[in-house]
């Protein structure tokens, strides 16, 4: 497994909650890109309001995680992308959930999706 060493200098404003600044990786035999998840059941529909959505994109991403041996403390680097600012905080609440206390980097930014339907996407890096 990757030995993963997490990167958050002084002489930087700390992380505000749950991800790192910089995580270097040494020894790592693997990178698994995740191409952005959008909220969609296996079925194609797509579960109503912010949380739901969030959930559903997480689960995306451990699925396609789990499908290559993976779990979510291989998880190197997250984009997410979201559709409203007021999303931000729910976001923080469910990935912090869905991480059980891995914080690897993140970026978060506000987009437009490419379905109105969707109201985030978020899509990873992960390394063994």
């Amino acid at each position: 497994m990757a030995q993963i060493i997490r990167h958050n200098p002084e002489a930087v404003h700390a992380p505000s909650s749950g991800y790192s600044m910089g995580l270097e990786l040494s020894q790592h035999r693997r990178l698994l890109f995740v191409s952005g998840q959008v909220p969609e059941n296996s079925d194609g529909s797509v579960p109503e309001g912010f949380e739901a959505q969030c959930e559903q994109a997480w689960h995306n991403v451990i699925a396609v995680l789990a499908a290559a041996g993976l779990g979510v403390e291989h998880l190197v680097k997250i984009n997410t992308f979201l559709t409203d600012k007021s999303q931000v905080m729910p976001n923080r609440a469910i990935r912090r959930k869905m991480l059980q206390g891995h914080e690897p980097a993140s970026t978060v930014m506000i987009a437009e999706t490419v379905d109105s339907k969707w109201l985030l996407e978020i899509e990873a890096i992960a390394a063994e």
